[in-house]
């Protein structure tokens, strides 16, 4: 889908080729690599992404692959994005978006050396049985105080980490997450399917409005 635009995008906004990919049919957590730095040059991208699974029994093979991609990325003088989605092993459903399941999988995409994080908003459980008597000193329950935990986890923020906009739901309440998102300390978040599922005209509204409140206009 890049390649079909990329001569018209390249140079007039960033742009990021994602490197592995799965499906919907899939079992285990894991995904395939499906492109190359060499790829990412060839459309002008700025940068490349990847999808590890922290938890799944593939997760080790998904850190080497993408610390082999982000590795020459680097030389080649471009940008590495890491999605970093706890799932898989042990991890139940709720589990995966546990504030101590989802700082650790930042942190751990902080160690691998990607440049931008992507994780989902966390929620106020504490999935691991060993981390909640130190999770009882944290400050998590606003959606604002998570977002800056799991900031603080990558490298007392100093790396660029960003939000998944998760499934559809009403304009105000992916308003209300970006204001929790800026007010943590988050860099962004990624609107995907709320806005894509919205009609032209409100989908660009939309936008527009959350740039204004990431710029402490709204």
């Amino acid at each position: 889908m890049l390649e079909a635009g990329a001569d018209t995008f390249a140079g007039q906004i960033p742009t990021i080729l994602k490197c592995n990919s799965s499906n919907s049919w899939a079992g285990a957590p894991n995904q395939a690599v499906t492109g190359t730095v060499d790829d990412a040059l060839r459309l002008g991208c700025a940068a490349i992404g990847f999808t590890v699974y922290p938890g799944s029994d593939y997760f080790f093979d998904m850190l080497e692959e993408f610390r082999e991609l982000s590795a020459e990325a680097k030389a080649s003088g471009i940008a590495s994005v890491l999605w970093s989605y706890p799932r898989g092993g042990d991890l139940k459903k709720e589990d995966e978006l546990g504030l101590d399941v989802g700082a650790y999988a930042a942190h751990m995409a902080a160690l691998a050396g990607a440049h931008i994080i992507k994780v989902k908003l966390p929620s106020d459980h504490v999935a691991q049985k060993d981390a909640k008597k130190p999770y009882e000193g944290i400050d998590s329950k606003t959606q604002a105080a998570r977002v800056r935990h799991v900031v603080q986890s990558c490298f007392q923020g100093r790396r660029i980490v960003v939000f998944s906009g998760g499934a559809t739901k009403g304009a105000d309440a992916v308003f209300q997450d970006a204001r929790d998102i800026r007010d943590g300390g988050g860099n962004g978040s990624i609107i995907g399917r709320n806005t894509f599922q919205r009609p032209r005209d409100e989908a660009l509204a939309m936008l527009d409005k959350i740039v204004k409140i990431y710029k402490g206009k709204e």
